[in-house]
């Protein structure tokens, strides 16, 4: 990587679709399973890198919405469990960034029709049962 204080897992064209997300863009970083390719938005392929060392690299370079929920996964499909070390993961990746978020939890199906809105879906690695998160930019402080 030829830029200083960026995460080798940003590649270049990640670092440029960060770059043009405006407030209230969203993200998903998608689980392996995810139907990315038929969903609509542009797809950034991350295969072997998993959603948790992607959101440790993410962090830094992107502020989160205040005015509106900025963390959303997918809920359990009725008769199905959730891992709850997946989301523990997940919001530890990000503490660093800010403190006390939350993940809001939605219907597998608005999940997918919120992805097919997304600024970019970015297919990682990750194996993790209802491992998809959205993440949903907010203002970078002029500081």
């Amino acid at each position: 990587m030829m830029l200083k204080g960026i995460s080798p897992l940003i590649s270049p064209e990640l670092l440029k679709v960060l770059a043009l997300m405006g407030h209230g863009d969203e993200i998903i970083l998608a689980d392996a399973h995810f139907p990315a390719h038929s969903m609509g938005p542009l797809v950034i392929r991350m295969d072997g890198v998993g959603v948790e060392p992607l959101l440790n690299a993410i962090a830094p370079l992107f502020e989160l919405d205040s005015y509106a929920p900025p963390l959303v996964m997918m809920a359990a499909v009725a008769g199905d469990e959730l891992d709850p070390n997946v989301e523990r993961r997940y919001l530890a990746a990000l503490a660093e960034a800010r403190a006390g978020l939350q993940v809001e939890r939605i219907d597998r199906f608005a999940f997918y029709k919120r992805a097919s809105k997304a600024f970019v879906i970015v297919v990682t690695g990750e194996y993790a049962k209802y491992g998809n998160i959205l993440l949903k930019k907010g203002v970078t402080s002029a500081s």
